[in-house]
């Protein structure tokens, strides 16, 4: 071979466009992503191989190195990376979607029509089961009572749990079959409602509601894997490509694994086992499960419960509710008590997660986790979380950084709790309450979730709270205590790369980084230059985890 044509042919090969190894481009799309430092960065195609990110570029030069990769026109949509929910139950979910639900019931009226018409389709039910009522939305001024549900059904008991899942209400058939009479006494952490002979009325707080869960048909099989079926379903729809399920069981843990070795899971589940009892003692025998099934299930926290919530007025506060100036809420446990879970759970190297709502309860699991570190130090680094942190008094507010705490919070709750929030606790308490800059600011890692099926599984229901705190009316103008609003680069954040930080996976979700899982989502506009008027009513055209499509919308 002569000089020159050696020369030619070298030539060639350097300025020939590299293939790599890649399985999938999408291309044409109109791309943003955080980098791992939080900014915001824009592309035209993401190449994927093996279910990874390869990188995000243009879609002239991604096509150059894609070789005979599928392409995917994206049609100059809106692409993001796959969203997280940082707090949500996931088989509660399904099971709401697939019993009575009231969650969108505008008065009492309307609540009782649809639990008679689900009665008279299910004539087959023995219990007549549901939830996803709020009686503030009603404006009733009061707790619903049997003696309304008796007048539409009234042959077999009816079980409902309130909206927040810490109150339920029964009616007359379910409350003599649990043996609840005048003379039973309030469980410790729960409160029976009564009228003013001391009769029960209805409808049972926090840890009284198990008086009657306790004669209710357990959970079937069947019924598990029904609601898991439909929960994944749903957050697909809703683009959650992960959530951290805020409080599993044996049972529960069980059929994960289940799916996840049939690989039938459909987003990433990080759960939470709930309390350090029998399913926890079973379940961390081996230690905590890490990134099992191409990371699509680990197991390696433990949620506790410090206090209930703040609409059925639960929530353990350090001083009287406003409006209600005999109550102060409700203590699940003892700071010793709650101090030693905390220390059992670390014990097997198991990152912590503890519901706090109210003053009362977010001090005392501050105390408990200060404890706690005393005699693990160690624990201090496992990332552990405040649920909900959602009124914290200013003194207690920066005891989050000095604790390493992360707060799990739900920018959804501020705008549903903001018809009644204040009249609860008055204008002073709200300085720390929904909080969100205030802890950002700070330098606290706010991890976003919505608390599903509490409130939606929609995310952008979650940003679109987050940056305006208005309802989906535009109310009231200009955001509910604004000041603590987010920028919508800040909330996105908090649902996509904090929120895996807070699962111990920043290094390979919530970013769309070469190396890390193709999780992502494509929408119906650009939500990064629209109005944000417009977040919550986005709707996802497709949804994709580990390169392979598992949602898309019908036409």
């Amino acid at each position: 071979m002569n000089r020159s044509l050696r020369f030619s042919l070298l030539a060639l090969l350097v300025l020939a466009p590299a293939t790599q190894a890649a399985d999938l481009l999408v291309s044409n799309v109109n791309g943003y992503t955080l980098d791992s430092s939080g900014k915001l960065q824009h592309f035209q195609a993401l190449l994927v191989d093996q279910g990874k990110v390869v990188a995000t570029g243009t879609t002239a030069d991604l096509s150059k190195r894609a070789g005979d990769a599928k392409v995917v026109d994206g049609h100059g949509q809106t692409l993001l990376p796959g969203l997280i929910d940082a707090h949500g139950h996931v088989l509660e979910l399904g099971y709401a979607l697939n019993s009575v639900d009231l969650s969108g019931t505008k008065s009492l009226a309307e609540a009782l029509a649809v639990v008679k018409a689900y009665a008279a389709a299910h004539p087959e039910a023995k219990w007549i089961r549901g939830g996803g009522w709020n009686q503030e939305i009603w404006k009733l001024g009061r707790f619903p009572t049997a003696k309304e549900l008796d007048a539409v059904v009234s042959d077999r008991p009816v079980w409902l749990s309130r909206i927040d899942g810490h109150a339920a209400w029964a009616n007359s058939a379910a409350i003599k079959l649990a043996g609840v009479t005048k003379a039973t006494n309030d469980p410790s952490g729960g409160r029976i409602e009564r009228d003013a002979e001391g009769n029960p009325t209805g409808v049972f707080v926090d840890g009284a509601s198990s008086l009657v869960d306790a004669v209710a048909p357990a959970l079937t099989t069947q019924d598990r894997v029904a609601a898991l079926d439909s929960a994944l379903a749903e957050m697909a729809s809703v683009g959650l490509t992960g959530v951290s399920d805020a409080g599993i069981d044996l049972a529960t843990y069980q059929l994960y694994r289940q799916y996840a070795d049939e690989h039938k899971l459909t987003a990433r589940i990080y759960a939470m086992i709930r309390d350090t009892g029998d399913s926890f003692n079973a379940i961390s025998k081996d230690g905590p499960l890490i990134g099992y099934g191409n990371d699509f299930l680990s197991v390696r926290a433990v949620k506790l419960f410090a206090d209930g919530a703040l609409g059925s007025r639960g929530a353990a506060m350090l001083k009287p509710y406003s409006d209600d100036p005999h109550n102060s809420g409700l203590l699940f446990m003892s700071p010793a008590v709650m101090t030693a879970k905390i220390e059992k759970a670390f014990s097997k190297g198991y990152q912590v997660g503890v519901h706090a709502i109210g003053d009362h309860a977010n001090r005392e699991v501050l105390d408990s986790y200060a404890a706690a570190y005393k005699v693990h130090p160690d624990a201090i680094n496992l990332r552990n979380r405040v649920e909900h942190a959602q009124i914290v008094t200013l003194q207690d507010i920066p005891r989050f950084v000095t604790l390493h705490l992360i707060a799990s919070m739900q920018p959804t709750h501020a705008t549903s709790d903001m018809n009644m929030a204040e009249a609860r606790i008055g204008h002073q308490r709200m300085q720390g309450a929904y909080a969100w800059q205030r802890f950002l600011k700070q330098g606290t890692v706010i991890a976003a979730g919505s608390d599903f099926p509490v409130e939606s599984p929609n995310p952008f229901y979650g940003l679109y709270s987050a940056v305006t705190r208005e309802d989906h009316k535009g109310q009231p103008p200009g955001g509910w205590y604004p000041q603590d609003d987010l920028t919508l680069v800040e909330a996105l954040r908090a649902f996509t790369l904090d929120a895996a930080y807070a699962e111990h996976a920043e290094q390979t979700l919530g970013t769309l980084e070469p190396g890390k899982w193709a999780d992502f989502i494509v929408v119906d506009h650009d939500v990064m230059k629209d109005p944000a008027s417009k977040l919550w009513n986005t709707k996802v055209l497709q949804t994709w985890v580990g390169g392979k499509q598992v949602y898309v919308a019908k036409d």
